[in-house]
């Protein structure tokens, strides 16, 4: 949600942002509805002025023994309160049209951010890591997969349909092992707090962190009118809804390994095949809270802790900022971790760590009483895959994979696989 004073006093500025999104220019759409809502408001008010006067002279009217004069008055405050609460519907529905307005205008991008159209446009900030060499044709990960008999596409398409999948055995271990592995990462090394949210929220949370109205199609909706979370961002970012932290409190640092689901699942006829866009996926997240002059900084640690968990499982990657026109709807910077998948021959993301500013924080009304000064300030809001479970299962099937069809098992995991150290179509677990 967009600041309408600061809309007001920054027109050129406000539309320059969204322009460099590919967005049209929106303030003075805005601006005439402010006007008509102030209007309104200065209306209302002098009307609840002629209400007192009214009221007061009624009472001397009284006082007075003039029955005529206080009957009129008595008629002309009735009219007034009348006219009044009708007013206050009007105003209701001006702040309504605002707040619709601005529910559907992207954040603004940061100044450094790079100016560009589509993913084509991103910068790449850095690689990390040796691509593996083959002397054999790799192969893409479903194949592994179902070579390994613990893969099962056929069987979830039985039960749910497309772009689901059954893991079996030391596969749905390995899956295991991984969010296991990323959650205790974050908590003893990065100082992040576990959480277990909810995976069923209301409106006003997805609305909080930008998924409605935008983005309801996007969504699973339930009977009783919740929503099945897209990613543990919503939870975690709405723990501090509707509160006034102290600025001691900040940063705020939490993660959660949840199940996430999405009805859009990619560009159609894209990843059809195998686990890179599916309904129904595993994430570890991050979510911290922060001070808005501490916000970018706090951007580049949540950019590493993720980058140390592709580290330590020894995955090449590499680090692209988006531009302008490939960010999400509510970031202000995003950087993308991208992991090397040799069965495709192509860097896919893995990662996305984005800084909202103040952009939900408002949506949520979350905010904080600054140590020095009166008054009370929004809160930024920042978040970040640590990483994609499934995408992680999928790298390390491909960049560790043998010509047998067989798996090594990254080091850091096999403490959490039983000390086993290789897959093959016979491994039991």
């Amino acid at each position: 949600m967009h600041d309408i004073r600061w809309i007001r006093e920054n027109p050129d500025a406000f539309d320059n942002g969204l322009k460099k999104r590919g967005e049209a220019p929106r303030s003075q759409e805005i601006g005439v509805l402010d006007d008509k809502r102030r209007a309104h408001v200065a209306l209302l008010q002098s009307i609840q002025e002629r209400r007192n006067a009214s009221s007061r002279e009624i009472a001397k009217a009284k006082a007075g023994k003039d029955e005529a004069l206080a009957r009129q008055l008595i008629d002309e405050v009735a009219k007034l309160k009348s006219e009044l609460q009708e007013g206050e519907d009007r105003e209701r529905a001006l702040n309504a049209d605002m707040e619709r307005l601005l529910a559907t205008i992207p954040n603004l991008p940061l100044d450094d951010v790079p100016v560009g159209a589509d993913e084509s446009d991103n910068v790449v900030l850095h690689i990390h890591g040796e691509k593996p060499v083959f002397d054999f044709e790799p192969k893409e990960h479903f194949d592994l997969g179902e070579g390994l008999g613990c893969m099962d596409f056929e069987t979830a398409a039985r039960l749910s349909g497309s772009r689901f999948v059954v893991l079996r055995g030391p596969l749905a271990r390995l899956e295991r092992a991984l969010a296991q592995f990323m959650l205790d990462t974050h908590t003893d090394k990065h100082g992040y707090t576990e959480v277990a949210p909810p995976l069923l929220v209301r409106d006003d949370v997805m609305f909080g962190t930008g998924q409605l109205p935008k983005f309801a199609d996007d969504q699973f909706h339930t009977e009783d009118g919740r929503w099945l979370i897209p990613t543990a961002e919503v939870p975690l970012t709405n723990l501090v809804r509707e509160s006034v932290l102290a600025e001691a409190d900040l940063p705020i640092r939490v993660t959660a390994g949840t199940y996430c689901f999405r009805l859009e699942a990619g560009a159609a006829g894209r990843d059809t095949r195998g686990m890179l866009r599916q309904h129904q996926f595993y994430k570890v997240e991050m979510v911290s809270i922060a001070h808005p002059e501490h916000s970018s900084k706090e951007l580049e640690r949540m950019r590493e802790c993720a980058e140390e968990i592709l580290k330590q499982l020894e995955l090449p990657y590499r680090v692209v900022t988006l531009c302008t026109g490939d960010m999400g709807f509510g970031a202000r910077k995003t950087y993308d971790l991208e992991v090397w998948l040799p069965g495709q021959n192509t860097y896919r993301e893995i990662s996305s760590c984005s800084l909202c500013g103040d952009f939900q924080a408002r949506r949520m009304n979350a905010r904080f009483r600054p140590d020095q000064g009166k008054g009370l300030s929004f809160v930024h809001t920042l978040n970040g895959s640590g990483v994609a479970v499934g995408r992680a299962l999928v790298a390390v099937l491909e960049n560790y994979q043998h010509a047998d069809g067989s798996v090594t098992i990254p080091n850091v995991l096999r403490p959490y696989m039983g000390c086993l150290e290789r897959l093959s179509a016979a491994t039991e677990i």
